[in-house]
């Protein structure tokens, strides 16, 4: 009897022993949980998201990279899609031609519009880590690049499609069924979203040069917002180029005569070409009509000369501008062709000048009246 009370109550007592330890494991774990919750709250990371996402082995929820797609990376497209999207490429989607090849309006699946540019080449890896590079250079004022594909022995540059197309046709067609009429003042908004767009490219690091800014590269929206197109396209073409770019035969007005035999671009010789731009919004006319283009002296003397005669300033802007803001604006155009180019304002100085310039214009026409007599002037007036 004596050993089997022993053997119960030693049996007890261990029993006891290990409840206590359970119980003491219990509290201890508590404390800790207790202590970890309250340094989370007071260093801020106790978002269980972010556990979550550590959990599973991957990172925060604010560190998940985009989608790539859009500004965010470029997306890779089947050359299905495309073909779909264009009904085989079909001559009636073809929109235009441009220094990438034949481009086309497609409709994709997800009923997105786009421009495809489409040429001939076989595929090549440097190609496409380009075309990620600049469709990450997103901007309000510059054309999404949204994809690309390599397939069927063609290269193909995907981006947004803008409806009202480049500014070339609201500025040369003036034939009687013509529907746009770009005052002065929307034509200065237009200026200052193509001037952004550059600014935004020469701000990189480091620094985009367009290289190939035009008229034809600026596009606008369904609002007349401008949207620089082709933005990195001629440093792309020479790296996947075996040869070198084709040379066009003709003569190439925007670019700056600086560049010479070397090739080689800078931020200076974007501002020349955008002179070249601001020259045509003044005046509605290609700059291809000008004689020569080779200093300062010459496009100076061009603007004298036909101020004097009073056939500088597009007559659809009769009526629509200021003497004052029509100056400057000039002014401005001249500053930007100006030889030297080290002599040039940059384009951050350019579209601080341009708001100035369309303040201005605003608060003058806004204190005498749209079209009023005191506001108007005659070209040959200007710098009178």
């Amino acid at each position: 009897m004596s050993r089997t009370v022993a053997a119960i109550a030693g049996g007890t007592i261990g029993a006891l022993a290990l409840l206590g330890l359970a119980i003491g494991f219990v509290w201890f774990c508590m404390l800790q949980c207790r202590k970890l919750s309250n340094k989370n709250s007071d260093t801020g990371s106790s978002d269980p998201s972010a556990a979550v996402e550590l959990k599973r082995g991957g990172p925060p929820s604010s560190s998940v990279a985009p989608p790539l797609f859009g500004p965010h990376g470029a997306r890779k497209f089947s050359i299905e899609e495309l073909v779909q999207a264009t009904k085989y490429f079909d001559q009636s989607n073809l929109i235009g031609y441009g220094s990438f090849g034949l481009v086309y309006k497609g409709l994709l699946s997800d009923g997105t519009v786009v421009a495809i540019k489409r040429r001939t080449g076989v595929p090549r890896h440097e190609f496409g880590d380009e075309v990620v590079y600049l469709s990450g250079i997103w901007h309000r004022n510059l054309v999404t690049l949204l994809g690309y594909c390599q397939d069927s022995g063609y290269q193909m540059l995907v981006f947004e499609y803008l409806p009202n197309g480049s500014m070339c046709k609201h500025l040369y067609d003036t034939g009687k069924d013509s529907k746009t009429k770009l005052e002065f003042k929307q034509r200065l908004s237009i200026a200052i979203g193509a001037a952004k767009g550059l600014c935004h490219l020469h701000s990189q690091h480091p620094p985009i040069v367009h290289s190939n800014f035009k008229t034809a590269n600026v596009l606008v929206d369904e609002n007349f917002i401008a949207k620089v197109a082709d933005a990195g396209v001629s440093k792309l073409l020479k790296q996947i180029e075996e040869a070198g770019p084709s040379q066009s035969t003709s003569i190439n007005v925007f670019k700056d005569p600086e560049v010479g035999q070397t090739g080689i671009f800078s931020e200076m010789n974007d501002v020349y070409s955008f002179g070249v731009f601001i020259l045509e919004l003044i005046t509605g006319r290609k700059a291809s009509d000008i004689d020569s283009f080779g200093s300062d002296e010459n496009i100076l003397h061009w603007v004298e000369t036909h101020l004097s005669s009073n056939n500088l300033v597009d007559n659809r802007l009769v009526g629509s501008f200021t003497e004052e803001a029509m100056e400057d604006f000039i002014r401005l155009m001249l500053r930007c062709t100006r030889f030297p180019g080290r002599g040039r304002p940059n384009m951050e100085m350019i579209t601080i000048e341009l708001d100035r310039i369309l303040e201005k214009e605003i608060m003058l026409t806004t204190v005498m009246g749209e079209g009023g007599t005191a506001t108007v002037t005659l070209g040959s007036q200007l710098f009178a």
